[in-house]
């Protein structure tokens, strides 16, 4: 093991699952480190709806009392195990993929990471840009590419075009030589178009589903629905013979009604996606495409509010009241 750590640290953790009162701020011990495992000193966490989730109860995964909650980092390397090849000491990191299945989460001072789930930060990319755009950009790649198979030419339909994952979805598949139609509000559209988008259609226009279809007569190869707000059957009827629908609306919302019969003699399919769910090796690939998507495109993601990490509760608090428009930062220092 090399490196040097405290025994204590300051952490935003949770002695049992519940409303976001439940979040203290207090010491805990700095977590123990295995053989391929690396300490993190944290730097910044970003605060996603799915922290939320599993704070709540709501996402059911396993928890370890007292728990850490959060689940993206930028940071560097206190500790490094002798099994976590290529990681030393000071070295600049990121991780998003901590918080959930037992696994201690990031709104800690320090924080435990497998080096398999660990990136090494390039200096030419903002920490504080890339702990943001860590949860909306991977999960864009993912249902893109992994989920999507986006290839070049293909027509994608991106709906909440101006949002965080939106916003980088619309990126990252013009970088990827897609034809980009998507949705926004209309004072948001240059923006989205600034991204790559060919086409933004106002989601507020009564006849959204008419232009959507004027915009891709042959239909969308891909449809990914960013915002939730869409209807499946308005979605499976817009995909092109051989369309791939993602869906990767958040909890307790969904559009009702499977339309099979259009499925199937378009050839057409809907598949499911988390990021809670993805292999390691995915969210690897996913993490060289948000360092792409920051280096690469126009992108950034929208920053709403700078707190310190012992705010974490009311952070939780804002994104449960739905005031929030972009991401929350939170500060380790």
């Amino acid at each position: 093991m090399t490196g040097t750590a405290p025994d204590l640290m300051r952490a935003a953790y949770i002695d049992s699952v519940g409303p976001a009162d439940r979040i203290r701020y207090g010491r805990l011990p700095v977590p123990s480190t295995g053989p391929t495992d690396v300490l993190v000193r944290v730097d910044a966490v970003a605060v996603n709806p799915v922290d939320t989730f599993v704070r709540s109860g709501a996402y059911a995964t396993p928890v370890p009392f007292p728990f850490v909650v959060g689940r993206d980092l930028v940071g560097e390397v206190a500790l490094a195990g002798p099994g976590a090849a290529g990681f030393m000491p000071g070295q600049r990191v990121w991780c998003n993929s901590l918080g959930h299945a037992g696994r201690q989460g990031s709104c800690a001072q320090y924080a435990t990471v497998a080096a398999e789930r660990l990136y090494a930060a390039p200096r030419d990319v903002d920490g504080e840009h890339l702990v943001a755009a860590a949860h909306p950009a991977a999960s864009a790649w993912l249902a893109l590419f992994r989920h999507g198979r986006l290839r070049p030419e293909e027509t994608v339909y991106i709906g909440g075009g101006a949002g965080n994952v939106g916003g980088a979805a619309v990126a990252l598949a013009s970088r990827a030589g897609a034809r980009v139609v998507a949705t926004a509000r209309a004072e948001d559209a240059a923006a989205v178009r600034e991204l790559g988008a060919a086409e933004v259609l106002d989601h507020r226009a009564p006849d959204l589903v008419e232009r959507s279809r004027r915009a891709a007569p042959h239909g969308y190869d891909v449809h990914l629905d960013t915002s939730g707000h869409g209807t499946l059957a308005d979605a499976v009827d817009l995909l092109a013979p051989g369309g791939r629908l993602v869906a990767m609306v958040g909890l307790g919302s969904g559009p009702a009604g499977l339309p099979v019969s259009r499925l199937y003699t378009k050839d057409a399919s809907i598949v499911g996606f988390a990021i809670s769910n993805a292999t390691t090796a995915d969210l690897a690939e996913a993490a060289e495409g948000v360092v792409r998507v920051l280096r690469d495109t126009p992108w950034r993601p929208r920053i709403a509010d700078r707190l310190p990490l012992s705010m974490t509760a009311e952070a939780h608090r804002r994104l449960e009241a739905g005031v929030v428009r972009g991401r929350l930062v939170l500060t380790a220092s």
